[in-house]
C-alpha cells in the first residue's frame, strides 16, 4: 500500500507526533471560535507554510489536495448560494486552512505513529472498560491507510474505462472499487488475525 506518510528532515518532522496532533486538534478549534477573516487569512498563510515544510513538492501537493479542495468547492459555491458571503467566506477559510494543516501532520507522522498516539489518548476508556485502545488505534490507522489506495484503484479503474473509450460513470466504477476494496480488506483482516496484533498494546508498522 501507498502511505499518505513522507519521510522528511525539517523540522515538522523533529516535533513529536503527540504535540503535532494535538496543535491539530487545537488549531481546528480555533478555527471555530473567530469569524474574524483576517484571523482565518493569517491561519490559512501559517497552514501553507507548515505543508511547505513537508517539501512534498508542489505537483505532490496538488494531488494531495485535489480530491479535498474540489469537495470544498463544491460545499463553498453551494454555501454562497445558500447563506450569505461573508458566512461563506469565513467557512471557505476555515476549511481550507484545516486541510492544509491536515494534509502536513498526515505527511509528517507516519501510520504507526498515529496509531500509537490514538492508543494512548484511549487508554482512560480501555482503563474504564469501554474501548480497547490498541484496537481502536489499529483500526483508525488502517483506514488513513487505506485512503490513498482506494482512491489510487479509482483512478486505475477511471484510466480503464477511458482506454476503452467508455465514459467515466460513477454507477460503472463505484462497484467493481468496492468489491476490491473488501477484498483487500479481507486479505488484511486476515493477516492482522494470523500475526495476533489485535490486542496489542504498541502497533505494527503497517
Amino acid at each position: 500500500m501507498k502511505s499518505l506518510h513522507v519521510e522528511g528532515s525539517s523540522w515538522l518532522y523533529q516535533l513529536s507526533p503527540r504535540i503535532k496532533l494535538a496543535s491539530l486538534a487545537l488549531f481546528s478549534i480555533g478555527l471555530f471560535l473567530t469569524r474574524d477573516p483576517l484571523i482565518l487569512l493569517a491561519a490559512v498563510s501559517m497552514a501553507g507554510l507548515v505543508l511547505w515544510q513537508t517539501h512534498l513538492g508542489f505537483r505532490e501537493i496538488v494531488a494531495r489536495l485535489r480530491p479535498v479542495l474540489l469537495t470544498i468547492a463544491i460545499i463553498a459555491a453551494f454555501s454562497f448560494l445558500l447563506i450569505s458571503a461573508a458566512d461563506a467566506a469565513i467557512a471557505l477559510l476555515r476549511l481550507t486552512a484545516l486541510t492544509l494543516l491536515a494534509t502536513a501532520i498526515t505527511a509528517s507522522v507516519s501510520i504507526s505513529q498515529f496509531m500509537d498516539e490514538i492508543a494512548f489518548a484511549l487508554r482512560p476508556l480501555e482503563k474504564l472498560g469501554l474501548a480497547k485502545a490498541a484496537d481502536v488505534g489499529l483500526a483508525v490507522g488502517l483506514v488513513v491507510r487505506f485512503v490513498p489506495e482506494v482512491i489510487n484503484r479509482y483512478e486505475t479503474l477511471r484510466d480503464a474505462h477511458r482506454a476503452r473509450g467508455m465514459k467515466t460513470r460513477l454507477h460503472t466504477i463505484l462497484v467493481p472499487l468496492i468489491i476490491m476494496t473488501l477484498k483487500d480488506a479481507d486479505a488484511i483482516a486476515d493477516a492482522i488475525d494470523a500475526r495476533g496484533f489485535r490486542g496489542q498494546t504498541s502497533s505494527p508498522d503497517i
